[in-house]
């Protein structure tokens, strides 16, 4: 029998994560000895051993490896499937669009006067999250559509409508000498003495080597390139956070950066597509010549 309870998927996702039964029973707010026959059960039915066990404490085998990647995705696609059922049932709800914040930002103006002004049109909650949090926000249904960023965040499994390509610039302390250049390269802010280049986390949550500060938030972006300690590259239309400490210098040769508007690939929510219509229609006005 191959069918798995969510419950058995909270219980073993526990241990893996906390890899000591009695943290995990403390997590899950239950006694150790059901917890461990409740794991046993679980590797006697699917025929694996999902943790070795010894003295020295509890290790995950490569099977309770793929179990504990594949069981957390399907928890989390129980719990959007939950939340969007709940909210289907409710046809007053606003759609959610999540967006990185202070990234887009006239373009998720536009979007909302649009919306606004379209009597038909479902309204529209904006979440404004952190860097590549959307795709997260996404897929446990915590958001219906998303502005995301290609080729930095994660579409994977998204349909998209490409809204707006631009180039970067680099968002360097207003003291600084390439404060004063017109231009610059990748090459030129990537070696600078005494001002590395912040670091953000990858998809998998770590980080890039380097002599950079680690940030996760916009804001303490913002404070460390106002105080001198570090600059980055970003999409020129994300300057709507900038400080006036800071400057923003063109980089030439930085990879453009494509925003677009993302959702599941298994909606079938009309609200979600007149949303992205009306991106897509945004889109098409601002790339029309003019008469």
């Amino acid at each position: 029998m191959d069918d798995l309870e969510t419950r058995e998927l909270r219980y073993f996702i526990a241990v893996a994560e906390e890899l000591h039964f009695g943290r995990a029973a403390e997590r899950l707010g239950i006694a150790q000895p059901p917890l461990s026959r409740a794991i046993r059960r679980l590797e006697q039915r699917l025929g694996v051993r999902l943790l070795d066990r010894d003295r020295r404490g509890v290790a995950l085998t490569g099977a309770g490896r793929v179990l504990l990647r594949e069981g957390a995705a399907a928890l989390d696609g129980v719990a959007a499937a939950v939340r969007r059922t709940r909210r289907a049932g409710d046809p007053g709800r606003p759609l959610v669009l999540a967006s990185k914040a202070g990234a887009s930002h006239a373009l998720l103006r536009r979007l909302l006067d649009a919306v606004a002004a379209d009597p038909g049109a479902a309204p529209v909650e904006v979440l404004l999250c952190e860097v590549g949090e959307q795709a997260r926000l996404l897929r446990d249904g915590h958001a219906d559509v998303a502005l995301m960023h290609r080729p930095v965040d994660d579409l994977a499994g998204f349909d998209t409508e490409d809204l707006h390509t631009e180039g970067q610039v680099a968002i360097l302390p207003a003291g600084h000498p390439l404060a004063a250049r017109e231009r610059l390269t990748l090459a030129e802010v990537r070696d600078v003495p005494g001002l590395p280049m912040a670091r953000w986390p990858r998809l998998d949550g770590t980080y890039p080597d380097g002599p950079g500060p680690e940030v996760h938030t916009q804001s303490q972006l913002a404070q460390l390139v106002a105080l001198g300690r570090t600059l980055l590259v970003i999409p020129a239309s994300s300057r709507a956070w900038q400080w006036p400490e800071h400057v923003a210098v063109p980089v030439d040769d930085a990879p453009d950066i494509t925003t677009v508007i993302a959702w599941p690939a298994a909606s079938r929510s009309l609200p979600v597509a007149a949303l992205v219509r009306a991106a897509a229609a945004l889109r098409d006005e601002t790339s029309r010549p003019a008469p």
